[in-house]
């Protein structure tokens, strides 16, 4: 479903959201990525839990993020009413370096993600009395 009525109320609450740059950057990677957790959005922009939190929560007050829960994990992604709006930003932000930077560390991460289960699940843990 596609935004059918977009009024000065709606876009003063998304263009305020969007006035922040860490809210920037947290929209683009969920934007980019369709849906990512809380704690890779804090190892990739390097935020504490509490400034990430507060940013997210902010963006869902908005109206430009949606959450679920899957046990004790939250995922975020962008609203799919309010995708074309964003995408439309993002297409004057395109080569920013910024950006592209906070991509990059997150592909590197995920990249990286099943090497480092790999490696948890092999290690034989020993617990010491």
């Amino acid at each position: 479903m596609k935004l059918k009525h977009f009024n000065l109320q709606l876009g003063c609450q998304f263009l305020k959201a969007f006035s922040d740059e860490s809210r920037i950057r947290i929209v683009h990677l969920l934007f980019r990525n369709k849906e990512m957790c809380i704690s890779d959005i804090e190892l990739v922009l390097d935020f504490t839990q509490t400034k990430t939190s507060r940013h997210l929560i902010y963006l869902k007050n908005a109206g430009l993020v949606d959450s679920r829960k899957v046990d004790q994990w939250t995922y975020y992604s962008v609203k799919e009413e309010v995708s074309d709006f964003v995408e439309m930003i993002y297409k004057y932000l395109d080569k920013d370096q910024n950006l592209d930077k906070d991509l990059e560390t997150y592909k590197t991460l995920y990249n990286n993600r099943e090497l480092a289960v790999s490696r948890l699940h092999s290690r034989k843990w020993s617990f010491q009395d």
